[in-house]
Parts: C-alpha cells; structure tokens; sequence
C-alpha cells in the first residue's frame, strides 16, 4: 500500500480544517450533503459526457493501481538482464528459452522470448516500442479523465452556490435564515475548488509520473534485450544500462558492491 496519498490527503484536509478552527470558523459548517452530491455528481457527469465508458471505467482502474507502490525495482531489473547476459554467452540465446517464464516484467517476457525466436533487432525494437507506446497512450487517457474532472469540479461548484442563493432569496423574510443559507450555499464553491485541487488533479500527475517510470523501464529493457542479442560482454550490458537507475542506486548497478567505501578526495 502507497501510504504517501492518504498522508498527503490527510495533511491538506487537516490543513484546510484546522486554519478554518483557528479563524473561528465551525467545523459543522463545512458539512453539507446536498452540496457534495451535487458536485460530485455533475463533475461525474460531465465527465461521462466527454469520455467514452471503457475510457472512465480504465481511468478509475488506474487509479486504484496507485494505491500500491511500484512492484519492480530498475537496479533489479538491470541484474536481471545483466544475468541472462551471463547466460546468453555461456548457452546461446536459445538458452534463454528455459528462463523467459520466469521473467519479472511481461515485455521483458516478450522480448526474450522474440529473441530466441531470431527475430531481428530492428522487429524486437519496434514491438516492444508499440507496447510501451500504447501503454503511455492508455494512461494519458485516464490521466485526461482526472484532467476533466478537475476542470469541471469548480464550475459545478458554483452552479451549487448559485442554486442555494436561489433558495435563499426565497426566504428573504427571515434575515437569521438568510445568513445561515448564504453560508451553507458557498460549502458547494469549497467542495468545488477542493475536490479538484485536492484529489482530481493531483491524481492525473500521479498517474503521469507512475506511466515515466514505467515508460523508463520498458526503455531499459529493450535496450537490455538488444544488447543480449548483440551479443555483448555482460559487463559492457551492465555500463549500458546502468544510465536508467537512479542515481542513488546507480553506483551498486554499474558494478561496484554494494556498500562501498567512497573514493577518499584529494
């Protein structure tokens, strides 16, 4: 589970809250059913408008995925392929044959399994390209959907604060209920502009920053697969592909054990 989301939420929720108590505000007054439903509701639908069903039904799937952290670590992988480099040189790609089931990520399945094959370099390249290319295609897509909603989010607020106003004005006789009506009719405007700042559009970043480390990953095993082919020294793959661990796992990827001193500077 990816603690980081609910402990963002929280914090700007708690933020939110706590900065209304100390200006005296009631924490009561924030509360409003119809409000929520009316917001929640016709962003929704506004939403459903502009997008296909299977487009919002895979934004919503992609954002339960967001729940849990990323499964496959790149240093991992770059071991990965450092050792079916190992293997390839030792057996033959064909070797490779009897490890492809046991592959961690499914386009590095596919890709060994294209080289045993004798596929071309340039056919392996350009498949796996495709998946990566589609799979970046189907998140910006439901990082749209949240885009959308929070787009549509403030303005359907509003429409809920015009439409208590009107019910306000209704009762102009009652100068006690009039406060109290124009106040509950701006907790839409709130719901509005929070819902979309909060959780809409942080959601669809969320999602574009979770499909680059997927997209880098796709990279490092295609140029992992490559290389394989090629033929080269498993310490050359190694340097090669070392370029896509991030920096703080960079060292241990390139060939130095883990946990090595740092060269003394001069």
């Amino acid at each position: 589970m990816d603690f980081g989301i609910f402990i963002g939420i929280l914090v700007a929720i708690g933020a939110i809250i706590g900065g209304n108590i100390m200006e005296g505000g009631h924490t009561e007054s924030l509360v409003g059913i119809p409000a929520f439903i009316i917001v929640i509701g016709g962003t929704f639908g506004a939403v459903m408008v502009q997008f296909p069903m299977d487009v919002c039904k895979g934004a919503i799937q992609g954002s339960m995925r967001l729940l849990k952290p990323p499964k496959r670590d790149p240093q991992k992988l770059v071991e990965e392929l450092v050792n079916m480099a190992q293997l390839a040189r030792k057996d033959g790609v064909l070797g490779l044959e009897k490890v492809a089931d046991q592959a961690s990520h499914p386009l590095l399945k596919k890709g060994v399994l294209m080289a045993v094959d004798g596929c071309d370099s340039e056919v392996i390249r350009s498949t796996l390209e495709t998946v990566i290319t589609q799979d970046e295609h189907h998140v910006e897509n439901s990082a749209k959907v949240f885009e959308a909603a929070g787009g549509y989010c403030p303005t359907v607020g509003i429409i809920g604060a015009v439409l208590g106003l009107i019910h306000v004005m209704g009762n102009l006789a009652d100068i006690d209920a009039v406060g109290k009506g124009i106040a509950a009719a701006f907790v839409a405007t709130i719901y509005g502009v929070a819902a979309a700042n909060l959780l809409f559009l942080p959601t669809a970043g969320r999602l574009k920053v979770r499909q680059e480390i997927e997209t880098l990953q796709g990279e490092l095993i295609v140029e992992g697969i490559l290389a394989i082919q090629a033929g080269l020294n498993p310490k050359i793959v190694r340097e090669r592909l070392a370029a896509f661990v991030p920096a703080h796992g960079r060292k241990h990827a390139a060939g130095a054990p883990a946990g090595s001193p740092e060269p003394a500077a001069s």
